[in-house]
């Protein structure tokens, strides 16, 4: 199942070229465009590296949630209901193929990054503390696209569902603090899950406190984990039996 949806992936040459360019022109733009009218502590890409790479999990959330929504349209569900396999694989092989495909985004983000100027300070354990929470994050929004593509009717609506991940970032620490938003901004900028997956991998990164966003990162992370596999398998469920 993981190499029939990188397969599937990999036909549809173009929904793959806008997931792993449209990070790196939103960085550039960032950067570039907004960077120098943004005060914060550092260079500003340093800053905005780590905001990046969670849209990158948002823009493949998209993919996935359609491949998932076409599968259902296609009867390629019901064909493989008549086969000895484990009901579930499916999914599975959508997810494996999501945290992979974002994972190569992020390395592109990342390469591009240093190409503009990041600089991470970051040792060979805080880098694997900084791939443990991307994984662990990724994992949970893949989760939540395959529910969102099982719940939608045809896959239009699947890609549309998946805006409301794509948009979380920009209200969250990614690019500016919290500190600069209005108050009534601020308590969902700050309370959301997000923003301390980004503050976590900004300390682990940059070398910046921390504080407890690396406990609030894992906890929201595992939650959203077992919620999206929770409606996954429920709404897979029903679906596999009308």
């Amino acid at each position: 199942m993981f190499r029939r949806a990188v397969r599937h992936t990999l036909r549809s040459r173009d929904t793959l070229l806008i997931s792993m360019v449209l990070p790196v022109l939103i960085m550039l733009l960032f950067v570039y465009v907004f960077g120098g009218a943004i005060q914060v502590d550092g260079p500003y890409i340093d800053y905005v590296i780590p905001g990046i790479i969670l849209l990158c999990t948002g823009f493949g959330a998209s993919i996935t949630a359609t491949a998932v929504a076409t599968d259902l349209r296609t009867g390629a569900v019901d064909r493989f209901r008549t086969l000895p396999m484990f009901r579930q694989a499916l999914l599975a092989g959508h997810v494996g193929e999501g945290v992979v495909r974002n994972l190569l985004a992020v390395v592109i983000v990342l390469v591009i990054g240093v190409i503009l100027g990041f600089r991470s300070s970051a040792g060979f354990f805080a880098w694997l503390g900084a791939l443990a929470v991307i994984v662990l994050f990724v994992h949970a929004i893949t989760w939540i696209a395959v529910a969102l593509g099982l719940l939608a009717q045809n896959p239009e609506a699947a890609g549309g569902f998946t805006y409301a991940i794509m948009f979380i970032p920009y209200i969250s620490s990614a690019f500016v603090p919290t500190v600069s938003m209005p108050s009534w901004l601020r308590g969902f900028a700050e309370h959301q899950p997000a923003t301390p997956v980004i503050d976590t991998l900004r300390a682990l990164l940059t070398g910046s406190d921390s504080a407890n966003s690396a406990a609030l990162a894992v906890v929201w992370s595992v939650g959203l984990s077992v919620l999206g596999y929770a409606c996954a398998t429920a709404l897979f469920a029903r679906r596999s039996r009308s």
